[in-house]
């Protein structure tokens, strides 16, 4: 294969064994138990399978992220072209280093922390593949989504690799799964109440509210809570519910966080964000209606 890609033979024989032998022990210490991902890098995976090239079977790409003492989070991704076939596999090195040459510069806290790759099952390929980014991350994890929906939802598995054998002997590599839980910023759960919303659109189309109702919604929301804790609250006191300590304490904490201020302060403030959220929103469409305006007339 031309250069920069990268070609070998994917049958693990014994001259497979040197190569394997340098990949690094596993090490739950750095990784943690769990891998917490955001909603962004699922969409880009899905994004970068349908744009797949034809014929492709599956996409593969880096994973970016930050490490913790206790988690990997995984806050971005990129595809990275390959070509693979029953006898060999071949990754396109540059493309990769380019891209992550790219990604710090808008983001110089993320590195790379792992790959990707869509499908439902660890292939032979993937030992291969997973060996080349042990040389650019300690303890890589590598995350399988199966976007084909084998079992009728997109299943996403998140595994580390392990030595395993006689030393000096054959030495093979295991994959070690990984508890996986999904996180998201404020901003991410706009795009995820949209995405939801759309399921049950029957056009499977959406739009996004205003600002207004996002406020209205939020504020409905927090009353539906307020309105369990209140009842669980009196089961509770009346003896039909037994108390548990986990939800006081998470109760209690609750309410230390509350900032202590007067009702008549708290309405003040609150009406003077939203007077602000009422002029921003009157600015912007006074924006969009010049616009408008003047693609108009620029036509005339």
């Amino acid at each position: 294969v031309a250069d920069p890609f990268i070609a070998a033979q994917h049958t693990l024989t014994q001259s497979n064994h040197d190569t394997l032998s340098s990949l690094p022990l596993l090490k739950m210490a750095v990784h943690g138990p769990f891998v917490k991902i955001h909603p962004v890098v699922l969409a880009s995976i899905v994004d970068s399978y349908e744009r797949r090239n034809e014929g492709a079977s599956r996409v593969i790409g880096t994973l970016l992220g930050t490490i913790d003492k206790h988690s990997v989070e995984v806050t971005n991704c990129f595809s990275v072209p390959h070509n693979e076939s029953e006898d060999e596999v071949a990754v396109d090195m540059e493309f990769a280093k380019n891209m992550y040459e790219l990604h710090k510069k808008v983001s110089p806290s993320e590195v790379i922390i792992g790959w990707y790759a869509t499908g439902y099952d660890i292939t032979e390929h993937s030992v291969l593949i997973h060996e080349y980014y042990s040389r650019e991350a300690q303890n890589p994890i590598h995350l399988t989504v199966d976007t084909a929906l084998q079992s009728n939802k997109m299943n996403i598995r998140a595994y580390v690799s392990a030595q395993m054998g006689v030393p000096g002997k054959t030495v093979g590599v295991m994959f070690t799964p990984l508890t996986v839980k999904y996180v998201y910023y404020d901003t991410e759960r706009i795009g995820v109440d949209l995405l939801q919303r759309t399921r049950a659109s029957p056009s499977r189309t959406n739009g996004l509210t205003s600002d207004l109702a996002q406020v209205g919604s939020a504020a409905g929301r927090i009353q539906e809570m307020l309105t369990t804790m209140l009842s669980y609250i009196e089961d509770v006191l009346s003896g039909k519910v037994t108390a548990d300590n986990s939800v006081g304490r998470y109760l209690m904490d609750l309410v230390n966080k509350v900032p202590k201020i007067t009702a008549e302060d708290f309405e003040s403030m609150l009406n003077s964000n939203i007077n602000d959220l009422l002029m921003v929103t009157y600015l912007a469409n006074l924006t969009q209606a010049q616009i408008a305006l003047n693609e108009k007339l620029v036509v005339l």
